[in-house]
């Protein structure tokens, strides 16, 4: 795990309750630091402050994703105004926490994105040209790759199983973020998902497959002849 954070005792903080989880952690504190790291060396996570010296961490980010590296990624920020938020997942981030935070929090957050869940005994989903290994957590349409995050395979693997049906965002909420409560609404972040996955999937001249459905939700499958 990579824990990327300029403020010295935060990054001492986390990367040791992270360890103390069996995990072995790396930090960096500058955005240089962190896009070296990503560049040379692996990693199953990777935890990534927003402002950082030399350089902001969407910037990072965009660079990691652009490589074609789909590690799962938890952006840390104090900038909690929506426009941030959605500005971090459309650059490619997992998951957001604001600062402050609980460390518990961010540790089920870790865990959260770790989860492979398994929904089913099939291990290839399809529908159309379109299929998704389970697997190995490869999704293709017209037998060409689509690059996803770890997150929009779980969103497109729920979509699939729950193929032709509407789905709610209460009900991605519930079994794909594995949020049971409502204090803090995650529509706008579900949308955003949806939006960066129908792209990838849906992309020009194909038939469309991700359907949104007004004041319902979503729907996966082909129109009607």
């Amino acid at each position: 795990m990579l824990v990327v954070e300029d403020e010295q005792k935060t990054r001492e903080s986390v990367a040791e309750g992270l360890r103390q989880e069996a995990w072995s952690v790396t930090t960096a504190a500058t955005a240089g630091e962190a896009a070296e790291y990503l560049e040379r060396e692996g990693f199953d996570l990777v935890v990534l402050d927003r402002m950082l010296p030399g350089g902001d961490g969407l910037d990072v980010l965009q660079r990691t994703r652009a490589r074609g590296v789909e590690t799962p990624v938890l952006m840390l920020t104090a900038r909690t105004a929506l426009d941030d938020r959605v500005r971090g997942l459309e650059a490619g981030a997992d998951d957001y926490l604001a600062k402050p935070f609980a460390f518990v929090e961010l540790l089920a957050r870790c865990r959260a994105l770790l989860r492979r869940p398994v929904l089913g005994t099939g291990t290839v989903l399809r529908c159309g040209d379109l299929q998704l290994d389970t697997r190995a957590r490869v999704a293709m349409r017209a037998g060409g790759e689509i690059p996803l995050t770890p997150r929009e395979v779980d969103v497109l693997e729920y979509l699939l199983r729950a193929q032709g049906q509407i789905v709610t965002r209460e009900m991605l909420e519930r079994d794909v973020w594995k949020q049971t409560h409502r204090f803090t609404s995650l529509d706008n972040v579900i949308d955003v998902q949806l939006m960066r996955l129908r792209k990838k999937v849906d992309g020009d001249g194909t038939e469309k497959l991700i359907h949104t459905l007004r004041g319902l939700g979503y729907r996966l499958g082909k129109e009607p002849a």
